[in-house]
């Protein structure tokens, strides 16, 4: 759910900074994804002093007027919030989309907080996620939240990647996806045997999220709502699974397809320690089971619940600590 502390009037201007000399100088790190959008701002010395989360975003959004409108009023609602705890003076995000070459989002937040565009990173939200758990060349990521990829950033600081190609073309193990197979299936049982939803723990608990139980509702809600919305139908799916044999195989599938992109990294840079981050993995027990039961037994994998904003604000923290 958003941070409704996020609805404070914006700063109406830069003010001069020796005005408020009693106000720390902050780094802030933003981890904007599809589903939610975490912040968090830090202090020189890497302490977080606040924290929080609003509205998923994607740099996608950049392509369009509403998009770019949406992103604006985001960004514009944070900037308010961080006046209150200090002064921001360099940025640290990662932003899912992003491909690092546009200047919109750069641009777009040194505007809104008052800052010279050198003073904000902009980079994609896997590459931070990284850098949380991992120094480079140490291991693989496999996050999975409302899409799936796998990423691994070698010594010399270069990424690389499996999956992660959008949920038109894969995503496969995200929730998303994961909605999706759900859907799918739903109403291809509707075809074969109208009313058979009824009888389906699945279906009654995605039509009840969704709001409807007519075809009209779905497409609806599909082509309406924000990509991190329908995959959070994924949650219908978890909460089914003990008692529906459907949604149980959707989310063996899922930690099927998450155990081939962690196998893949491995066939391509060697065996390494992988990390499972992203919030797929709180859906059910099985998605994690059913990965483990599908990697090679040399690979070693963990758990990690990813603070990525944390360690993005510490990142950009670091800049105010050299200029002390």
């Amino acid at each position: 759910m958003p941070d409704h502390t996020l609805m404070t009037p914006p700063c109406d201007s830069a003010p001069p900074r020796q005005h408020h000399a009693r106000l720390p100088i902050l780094g802030l790190g933003i981890d904007a994804g599809g589903t939610q959008t975490r912040w968090a701002l830090a202090r020189h010395d890497g302490q977080i002093v606040a924290s929080g989360n609003t509205d998923g975003l994607s740099a996608l959004q950049t392509q369009s007027a509403s998009g770019i409108a949406t992103l604006r009023h985001i960004f514009t609602n944070l900037a308010a919030l961080c006046c209150s705890h200090g002064i921001v003076t360099h940025i640290c995000a990662g932003i899912t989309g992003f491909g690092g070459d546009a200047q919109t989002l750069p641009q777009m937040l040194a505007h809104l907080f008052h800052l010279p565009v050198s003073s904000v990173t902009v980079s994609n939200d896997i590459d931070i996620a990284y850098r949380d758990i991992f120094k480079p060349g140490q291991g693989f990521l496999l996050y999975a939240g409302t899409g799936s990829i796998a990423a691994y950033i070698d010594e010399e600081g270069q990424f690389f990647r499996a999956g992660g190609h959008g949920y038109l073309l894969d995503d496969a193990g995200g929730g998303f996806w994961i909605a999706q197979e759900a859907l799918r299936l739903v109403w291809r049982n509707e075809d074969e045997a109208p009313g058979i939803w009824q009888k389906s723990a699945m279906a009654k608990n995605l039509f009840a999220r969704i709001g409807g139980i007519q075809w009209d509702d779905t497409r609806d809600f599909l082509y309406h709502r924000s990509r991190g919305e329908i995959g959070k139908l994924a949650l219908a799916v978890a909460e089914a699974a003990d008692t529906d044999l459907q949604a149980m195989a959707i989310l063996e599938r899922a930690g099927k397809e998450l155990a081939r992109l962690g196998t893949i990294m491995c066939q391509r840079y060697g065996i390494k320690p992988l990390a499972l981050s992203g919030r797929v993995q709180e859906l059910h027990p099985v998605i994690t089971e059913t990965l483990r039961a599908h990697l090679p037994p040399e690979i070693c994998l963990r758990r990690s619940t990813s603070q990525a904003h944390f360690s993005a604000a510490r990142l950009a923290a670091r800049t105010i600590a050299s200029t002390l």
